[in-house]
């Protein structure tokens, strides 16, 4: 019977809030400090580093660019890239009523995010052109982003209860939940060729494939609020279960697993598949949790 093993790692205190964490193209785990304005880098076994933003940027979710760069969304509507030697730039986006969220890079060579402030899709050149994309549906409150097998950007709409697709052109899908009030947030590219996300409404996984089919996997504590989401190094889907304090797992055939953080109220939300074989979660507790399934 597979398990998880949770090992963390002190990175900040308890007032700087690990919220989201992403490997970067050197081999090291970059991690956004939503609440001390910063950027965290962690080289495993080594000492964190730290890269000032600008006050009260307040960086949400952080992936890696195809410029090598990594970039970051920001509450402060901005969003930002830093590079492998600490060189911060940011983009202020048109409105001020922006709220970017999600972030991912896309196949197009430009990185795609979600704004929650005026639901819409947004995309941004590695040199700061910005481009808007209104998605047809009315206060969608988009959440999180990922690019798909397909070569398109699939993003979870929190409020309208659905999954979007958006082409590099700008056309859109929309897949309604069939679980009413699931409120999805986390989404990721699965290693099956679906995509898969979570319902933290609902307590569930989703996962939809190309057709726009849906199946549901029910957790095994409904209230556990799962948050995040991404593909681990053994092939399964790994998440956060932040109103529970658990990191869970889950093959694509359904089979979960779960295991409790060794702290309470540690807060967990965003993961990533590591450069070391395992997955790594952000806690906003101020720590970093190694997980691996044994």
């Amino acid at each position: 019977m597979t398990r998880i093993d949770i090992t963390t790692v002190q990175v900040a205190d308890d007032k700087s809030g690990p919220y989201a964490i992403t490997t970067g193209p050197d081999r090291a785990l970059w991690f956004t400090l939503v609440h001390s304005a910063q950027i965290g880098r962690l080289a495993p076994g080594g000492e964190p580093e730290y890269f000032a933003l600008s006050p009260k940027y307040d960086p949400l979710v952080i992936t890696t660019g195809p410029d090598a760069s990594l970039w970051f969304t920001g509450l402060a509507g901005r969003i930002g890239a830093v590079t492998a030697r600490g060189d911060v730039t940011e983009f202020d986006l048109p409105s001020r009523s922006a709220r970017p969220f999600g972030i991912a890079a896309g196949p197009d060579g430009a990185l795609w995010f979600t704004d929650g402030g005026l639901h819409r899709i947004g995309r941004i050149t590695t040199t700061g052109a910005i481009t808007h994309f209104g998605i047809p549906v009315k206060d969608a409150s988009p959440a999180a982003i990922a690019a798909g097998p397909d070569g398109a950007l699939w993003f979870t709409m929190n409020a309208a209860n659905a999954i979007g697709r958006v082409t590099v052109d700008g056309d859109f899908d929309v897949h309604r939940l069939p679980t009413a009030d699931a409120a999805p947030v986390g989404i990721c590219a699965g290693p099956d060729g679906a995509v898969w996300f979570t319902e933290i409404g609902a307590g569930q996984i989703g996962r939809i494939d190309d057709a726009g089919t849906i199946v549901e996997h029910p957790l095994p504590d409904r209230a556990s609020r799962p948050h995040a989401i991404t593909t681990g190094p053994d092939g399964a889907l790994w998440f956060t279960e932040w109103g529970a304090n658990r990191i869970g797992r889950i093959t694509a055939a359904g089979k979960i697993n779960l295991r409790g953080l060794p702290v309470p109220d540690s807060e967990p939300h965003g993961l990533t598949a590591g450069p070391d074989g395992a997955v790594w979660a952000a806690l906003e507790n101020g720590s970093l949790a190694r997980c691996t399934a044994v």
